[in-house]
């Protein structure tokens, strides 16, 4: 009975046990597995990296802001500076006057410069006067042509007593009193050789000598002389001897009388 029991146990396998053995292969196979893919993945992604173009790689810039170096302490410096800059800036400055030197002959100067501007004041009327002008205001009653047996040398304009008589051009006045038929009359002798005649007047205002210009007043209208009512008698004579007919004369020079 003892060997029978002996020869049953040589004969007797061990009990493998299939559920461990099959575990430990299946996790063996998934490590494997899972190195494969993951070399795969990486493998994948280098080829799609040398395979990408260039032009087509991305560039990300970063920008970095430059922080200040600056210290706390060059920072007060710095507005001790301007607290300083600021107070120079409105301090008063100081200037330098030259000294006051007294005017040598003052008087004699105003007085250049007076009648320097007296002058140019005269002549810039001067310049802004009429050349010709009509002798008088009034109504165009007799003209140049024969009168009672005699020749009218000039024409007459009338009007009232003491109406302003004009010289009608600039000149020199070389008669200027009483005259036979006139009762008062007055002579002006122009720059171009005219002489103009003014009669009848009741009051004279230039005397012989004396420059007037162009519409200046030389007296006032009367009745004086051979004369039937206050008026003006005006002649004209362009070369000093011979009378000529004053309205056309004072027309070309852009006068009007009748």
């Amino acid at each position: 009975m003892q060997s029978i029991s002996q020869r049953s146990g040589v004969g007797r396998h061990r009990k493998v046990n299939i559920a461990q053995t099959a575990k430990g292969r299946i996790a063996l196979v998934t490590v494997a597995a899972g190195a494969v893919s993951t070399a795969g993945v990486g493998g994948a992604a280098a080829a799609q990296v040398q395979n990408t173009p260039v032009d087509s790689v991305k560039t990300q810039t970063t920008d970095f802001k430059q922080v200040s170096k600056t210290s706390p302490l060059d920072q007060v410096s710095g507005d001790i500076q301007s607290q300083i800059d600021g107070a120079v800036a409105t301090t008063p400055q100081i200037l330098t006057v030259a000294e006051t030197k007294p005017v040598q002959n003052l008087s004699e100067q105003l007085n250049t410069a007076i009648q320097a501007s007296q002058a140019r004041a005269a002549a810039d009327e001067a310049a802004r006067a009429p050349s010709v002008v009509r002798p008088a205001e009034g109504t165009f009653t007799s003209g140049f042509e024969p009168r009672w047996g005699s020749f009218h040398k000039g024409i007459d304009i009338a009007n009232a007593n003491g109406t302003p008589i004009l010289a009608a051009m600039d000149g020199i006045v070389i008669d200027s009193g009483p005259a036979s038929g006139f009762g008062n009359w007055i002579r002006i002798k122009h720059e171009d050789g005219t002489i103009t005649v003014y009669g009848h007047m009741e009051t004279l205002d230039v005397s012989v000598g004396e420059t007037v210009h162009a519409g200046q007043k030389i007296a006032g209208m009367g009745n004086l002389g051979f004369s039937t009512g206050s008026h003006l008698h005006f002649e004209v004579y362009p070369d000093g001897n011979t009378a000529v007919d004053p309205v056309p004369w004072l027309e070309e020079r852009g006068v009007s009388v009748s």
